[in-house]
């Protein structure tokens, strides 16, 4: 991969310069969780391409033991493009030939700035189907930490990290699945499987949050991704569940791990933001750029 973008020394970025900082630094360069690879490509136009790490179609070989597989393994897609009316199909039908021998589903991250206009449109004529769009915010990491800091803490829940014990690394893994799939009511089984080994490949790079009732339940579930060299770090997660919320579980979630980005010198926070989540994070300073949409190619 390419080295770093530098960072950014402005002091105060406006929204244009903010989302321009994102693009180069965390969009263009992508790291690969463990069983993938990133590849950014020119040819036939440029775009960062995530696939299983074994994984080469063109000489149909199959996916090393690396890369999970079957019908819930997440298959990667692509995460970044520049590319215009001219090279548009070409890429999407470039995309669809890599990924179509792997036989598992892949995603198209579509950003609201990327070029063509028109990307959606093509993507859809190209057999993609549209995911929920969301909203991706940004804020500083200081501001997001001051106006956290009068909230209170939820009464009732206790808040930790992901354990490092074999065996309670794979249930706290567990219980994370359990509240994706009960508050986005989707099969994660896949993307939690690609993050547990992940994150046991490279703890230093991500942070897992558990908040647990009194009873042990767990009712919240989070990440924050550390994009090394970078401005740059990324929260993930965070659902509730319903019988829980109003508590203020989820702020406390985002203080938790604005906390530790400030510690470790990130000077802003990414998020890819819910409906739900987003006033939320627009009242703790986070500034709305522009909308994502992942679109699904499904065998």
């Amino acid at each position: 991969m390419a080295d770093r973008a530098p960072k950014t020394s402005l002091a105060r970025v406006t929204d244009a310069e903010l989302l321009a900082a994102f693009d180069a630094q965390v969009r263009r360069i992508a790291v690969a969780p463990a069983g993938y690879r990133a590849d950014l490509l020119d040819d036939p136009a440029p775009v960062l391409r995530v696939t299983p790490a074994d994984a080469n179609p063109e000489s149909g070989a199959e996916p090393g033991p690396e890369a999970e597989q079957g019908p819930d393994a997440w298959g990667g897609g692509v995460f970044w493009c520049d590319l215009d009316e001219s090279t548009a199909d070409v890429a999407i039908a470039a995309a669809v030939e890599w990924f179509r021998p792997l036989g598992s589903e892949f995603e198209w991250k579509h950003y609201g700035y990327d070029e063509p206009a028109d990307l959606p449109e093509r993507l859809r004529a190209a057999g993609f189907e549209a995911d929920e769009e969301e909203a991706l915010v940004i804020g500083e990491t200081d501001e997001i930490r001051a106006r956290l800091a009068p909230a209170p803490e939820p009464e009732g829940v206790t808040l930790r990290r992901l354990r490092v014990d074999e065996p309670g690394r794979t249930a706290d893994w567990r219980a994370f699945a359990d509240v994706h799939a009960a508050v986005f009511h989707d099969d994660s089984s896949g993307m939690v499987a690609s993050l547990a080994a992940a994150q046991l490949d490279d703890p230093t790079a991500m942070s897992v949050w558990i908040a647990e009732a009194e009873d042990g339940t767990a009712v919240c579930a989070a990440r924050i991704n550390f994009h090394e060299g970078t401005d740059f770090a990324s929260l993930w997660g965070g659902g509730t569940l319903e019988a829980y919320r109003g508590r203020g579980i989820y702020k406390a979630m985002v203080a938790r791990r604005a906390d530790e980005a400030a510690a470790r010198g990130y000077r802003f926070l990414q998020v890819d933001a819910s409906p739900d989540s987003r006033p939320i994070l627009e009242r703790l300073g986070l500034r709305t750029l522009t909308s994502t949409t992942p679109w699904i190619w499904r065998p």
